[in-house]
């Protein structure tokens, strides 16, 4: 969560339009629809679009390493596609989701929270692959799927970068996608990236490996668990396909080229940016801004570059923690009025104190939605935490006031002790296992995420002198 000045009204009701433009699928990702026979240069006026997607995105990540690594693979499998002789550019987004996706002008995307998911070269091209195959193959031409792309862009970057609220819910919905392609858009892309894969020199077998890391990681193809709908493959359904094409190649024992990308990742940022806060467990603490707070039992946090957000398990009752830059002088009361276009119910607006800073509580009845307002601030920042629940369910009243009151400004010293975390390389020695590496990696559920991000098995025995990622501080 980054510091942020906007108006407009709590994503829940109102993020359906851009969630509908941004959904696609996380991992092997999407694109933006141009008119079929439309030259793909990357100019001027595209590496404009580029700048504002980066920085509705995440940001560029910087680790040269990787980056010129995956230059390499992205030239070599241009080389081995039908049409070599187009550009293709990829950038690495300081995103820790795990999502891919391509422009029709050859600007390819993939966050570091792909690249932490993946374990060899061939892995990581296979996400790559995917992506060059839904360009050349034209596929958002072939649906015209938002045809105006300038206007395209100018929506996406305006909502998520002047609206946090839509832009972060439709983040936590459709994990940052641009464009959805059809049931057999995606699988003939996954077809067409296998092949390519191969005759690029790669292991075929990298793709179906993938997309079992990317199904345990509990992120279908559109980045939402289980099956998105039934015009659009399952995650189980594209690594049997993929798996079925990789026996197929005339090629299939292709590099993996593991110790290089494993050389090359280590050192890569992993989770949350600390300049954007960090999320543990329900808590989160924003060491830059001096903030923190507490979410109820039940509920699982997502930190964004604009905003936290907050859901229980089924949905019903959700949370948003953001902060605004609000003119001097501001009260609190206004902050509440002026940022919030809905309305808010007559004599709601009460003031008070918690841990020791100045707050302002309203209450405002949507259709479907009852919101609890606040306004909190620190020092000359605003902080807005808003709850809310679906129908009129009775305990929003105490679920908002228990996660008000943990609201503190967060000390200088603490602020010190909050650092970056990382990805480390370590060889297994004898007598090492998946539990006593996991147990050096101070995050949530490290046994879990060790597992996740080695491609491992919950029962599967590590071999003594193979390479194998922890994250450390």
């Amino acid at each position: 969560m980054s510091r942020t000045g906007r108006t407009g009204s709590f994503g829940i009701v109102g993020s359906v339009m851009l969630a509908a433009v941004l959904a696609g699928c996380s991992g092997f990702g999407g694109d933006v629809s141009l008119p079929a026979n439309a030259p793909r240069v990357i100019g001027p006026d595209r590496d404009r679009d580029h700048v504002r997607l980066v920085r509705a995105f995440g940001g560029e990540g910087r680790a040269p390493q990787l980056q010129q690594l995956l230059t390499d693979v992205t030239n070599r499998l241009v080389m081995a596609t039908d049409r070599p002789d187009e550009a293709f550019q990829v950038t690495i987004l300081n995103s820790p989701v795990v999502n891919a996706f391509a422009l029709p002008n050859g600007r390819l995307y993939v966050t570091r929270g792909s690249l932490a998911l993946a374990n060899d070269t061939s892995e990581v091209a296979a996400v790559l692959s995917h992506e060059i195959a839904h360009v050349t193959l034209r596929h958002a031409s072939q649906r015209s799927e938002l045809q105006a792309r300038s206007a395209l862009i100018e929506r996406v970057a305006e909502n998520v970068l002047n609206d946090a609220e839509e832009a972060a819910m439709a983040q936590n919905q459709a994990r940052s996608t641009l464009a959805s392609f059809s049931r057999a858009q995606e699988l003939e892309a996954d077809q067409t990236g296998v092949k390519v894969l191969a005759r690029a020199g790669f292991d075929p077998f990298g793709a179906p490996r993938f997309l079992t890391s990317l199904g345990r990681s509990g992120t279908s193809s559109d980045g939402q668990t289980g099956d998105r709908l039934a015009s659009h493959p399952s995650t189980n359904d594209r690594v049997s396909r993929a798996l079925q094409a990789a026996r197929r190649t005339e090629l299939p024992n292709g590099e993996t080229g593991r110790l290089a990308y494993l050389s090359a990742l280590e050192g890569l940022s992993y989770g949350d940016d600390p300049a954007d806060g960090v999320v543990k467990g329900r808590r989160f603490v924003h060491s830059r801004l001096g903030v923190a707070f507490e979410a109820p039992d039940g509920f699982s946090l997502e930190n964004t570059s604009q905003a936290v957000l907050g859901s229980s398990a089924d949905g019903d009752r959700r949370l948003l923690f953001d902060a605004a830059d609000t003119p001097e002088g501001q009260s609190l009361e206004d902050v509440l009025r002026s940022t919030w276009t809905d309305t808010i119910e007559p004599g709601t607006l009460t003031t008070g104190t918690v841990n020791g800073l100045p707050v302002v509580t309203a209450l405002s009845n949507g259709k479907e939605w009852t919101f609890r307002l606040s306004a909190v601030r620190i020092g000359s920042t605003t902080f807005r935490l808003i709850m809310a629940t679906r129908g009129n369910r009775g305990d929003l009243e105490s679920i908002f006031q228990q996660t008000l009151n943990s609201v503190r400004q967060v000390q200088p010293e603490e602020a010190r002790r909050i650092r970056p975390l990382k990805l480390q390389i370590v060889v297994a020695q004898r007598g090492d296992t998946a539990q006593n590496l996991a147990a050096r990696m101070p995050i949530d559920r490290p046994l879990e995420r060790f597992l996740l991000i080695n491609g491992l098995d919950r029962n599967a025995s590590l071999k003594v002198g193979e390479r194998y990622k922890i994250v450390v501080e």
